[in-house]
């Protein structure tokens, strides 16, 4: 999953439950400003009746005191003006047959659901009456009630919830969009570090990434860029290591080649020598004796090695195209295989684009993947065709592709993953040439095919 979509995904359920916070918040708060309602009904009340209560003290002093209220006149509109909405008021001690004075309820509210009815009550609890005197200093003078009514109270409590959670509603999906944006947008260098590594990934090593405003992503950026550095550096070095081995190999190579030439090689010869003379002598009888067909046998196990010792030294001596070119080499290699023996598989050679100005260490790496491919291919397979396509891609990326295709099987995975000498020469030549290599599947066999930079 994607990390703005986890952030976003975050993000909505801590919007969630702010949200449902909130909505648990405006409940508790609507189903207790009833409470507070109601208070401020019994002190209002409470306090017009204490002035009403002096006024008639002063105007009737003769009269006693207990019978100063309720007077007809403290039923009037102005005290119901007093007395908040869902809450009844009534005067203690009460003339008998005395109903409360209670605010307009009709139309409070939107009628709740029966489930909030039923659950906010459990939850929060019942409403108290308040009781408030008329006159803190005439304790005679009588008290106020002020009653909630249950209903009116729940009915309000779910009109506020309600609207606060219209609100809220509004504000959580601005918040999320808004915020929803500000991470998509803080998020987006993220991309271009990510192709910045892959390209990493792929040996462009040198990847500069743009300065970003983050200091987090700009300590990445920094990190990306000076990893890059070091591979490059480290590419180089191991490159320029491989290439010195393989130019010390080569010189061992050569120096073999002279050994093997001149002292193994001599030594056959004068192993032939002798064979000959041996059976020369040994004929000169009327009858042919075991010594001379001994002596045959030598010299045909002579022959034998010797042929073998031409072709190691042909493979161990220094490679055509220094001195026939690249072109000129590929040919005489596909030759040379096409007239060992006849029984041997066919060999195409398919030559693509200009190579008479390749030399150097690439047409050596050339020519060593192309003779390396086409002996395995001879050797360890049962290809009847085999195809040595060798193709110049010329422009802005000028490479030389060799690609070595037959139709003899052969499982590409292990033959990728084998660690044997001549597979691991060619993959260490071609790396040292800052190239590629891959052994892939073919129609109905293996297809060998590497890359190697010419721009370099």
């Amino acid at each position: 999953m994607r990390l703005v979509l986890q952030l976003v995904a975050r993000l909505l359920l801590i919007v969630a439950l702010c949200l449902g916070a909130a909505t648990i918040w405006a409940t508790f708060d609507a189903y207790r400003s009833v409470d507070r309602s109601t208070a401020a009904s019994a002190q209002r009340v409470a306090q017009a009746l204490q002035a009403l209560y002096w006024h008639e003290l002063l105007l009737r002093s003769s009269r006693a005191r207990e019978q100063l209220l309720p007077v007809p006149e403290w039923r009037t509109l102005e005290t119901m003006k007093l007395i908040s909405p869902g809450v009844c008021v009534e005067f203690q001690p009460a003339i008998a047959f005395e109903k409360p004075l209670c605010g307009q309820s009709e139309g409070l509210g939107k009628t709740p659901p029966s489930w909030f009815a039923a659950i906010v009550p459990i939850f929060l609890g019942s409403h108290a009456e308040v009781v408030r005197p008329v006159s803190p200093r005439a304790a005679s003078a009588g008290t106020v009630v002020a009653t909630p009514d249950a209903a009116a109270a729940i009915s309000l409590a779910w009109e506020y919830i309600l609207n606060v959670i219209d609100v809220a509603l509004l504000m959580a999906a601005a918040i999320a969009l808004l915020a929803s944006l500000a991470i998509a947008h803080a998020l987006a260098p993220a991309r271009t570090i990510v192709t910045a590594l892959q390209r990493m990934a792929r040996g462009q090593y040198r990847t500069r990434l743009p300065r970003f405003r983050s200091m987090e992503l700009a300590m990445i950026g920094r990190a990306v860029d000076e990893l890059g550095g070091r591979l490059e550096e480290a590419t180089e070095q191991r490159a320029a290591l491989t290439r010195r081995l393989i130019e010390i190999r080569d010189d061992e190579r050569r120096a073999l080649a002279r050994e093997l030439h001149d002292e193994f090689g001599q030594n056959l010869s004068a192993i032939l020598a002798f064979a000959n003379t041996i059976e020369t002598a040994s004929t000169k009888g009327k009858t042919e004796s075991g010594i001379a067909q001994d002596a045959r046998m030598i010299s045909q196990a002579t022959h034998h090695l010797m042929a073998s010792l031409r072709d190691a030294l042909k493979r161990l001596r220094n490679p055509l195209p220094d001195e026939l070119g690249l072109e000129a080499s590929l040919v005489n290699l596909v030759d040379s295989w096409r007239s060992q023996s006849a029984a041997r598989p066919t060999i195409q050679l398919d030559l693509r684009g200009d190579l008479t100005d390749i030399s150097g260490a690439a047409a050596t790496t050339a020519y060593r993947v192309a003779q390396e491919c086409l002996t395995n291919a001879l050797r360890h397979g049962a290809a009847r065709e085999i195809i040595l396509r060798i193709e110049r891609r010329a422009g802005e990326d000028d490479a030389l592709l060799i690609r070595v295709e037959d139709d003899g099987g052969g499982d590409a995975e292990r033959v990728a993953q084998s660690a044997g000498f001549g597979l691991t020469g060619i993959r260490e030549r071609v790396t040292a040439a800052g190239g590629s290599l891959s052994i892939l599947p073919a129609r109905r066999g293996l297809s060998v095919a590497a890359t190697i930079p010419l721009a370099a």
